[in-house]
């Protein structure tokens, strides 16, 4: 079965519109343990959120893991994973609105903000679901 995971990028490196404009992209360069731990565990068929850092702070998009997790060529110690855009959301997700929803308080988003990989559950999902409904 397919799980959800959160990315973090910064927009300036590469945002979701590069991964738009590229079609596909090698997710690289994490390097802290616990989100090269998460990192591991993606599959192919996963779907990944996009959060982008900096000054937008929000999920901007969804993404799919295109391949299993693997040895990234440059440095055997990190993984990567290919990613593949679905969709843009129809309104960005912002961490004021994921801090302010009580349902999301053990959200690994808003307990640990600086880990740039992190599973999201399914009740999470859902959530942050509605949360882009209600900012369309």
């Amino acid at each position: 079965m397919a799980k959800s995971w959160l990315f973090k990028t910064e927009p300036s490196s590469y945002s979701f519109g590069d991964l738009e404009a590229e079609g596909r992209t090698v997710w690289d360069g994490v390097r802290n343990a616990l989100a090269r731990k998460h990192l591991a565990m993606v599959q192919r068929g996963d779907e990944v959120l996009v959060y982008h850092t900096g000054d937008e702070k929000a999920v901007v998009g969804v993404a799919r893991a295109v391949s299993d997790t693997r040895p990234d060529p440059a440095d055997g110690k990190l993984l990567v994973v290919d990613l593949v855009p679905v969709r843009r959301l129809a309104s960005a997700v912002t961490l004021a609105a994921v801090k302010a929803n009580p349902e999301l308080r053990s959200f690994p988003l808003v307990r640990l903000p600086r880990l740039s990989v992190m599973p999201v559950s399914a009740a999470e999902r859902a959530e942050l679901e509605k949360l882009e409904k209600r900012a369309t």
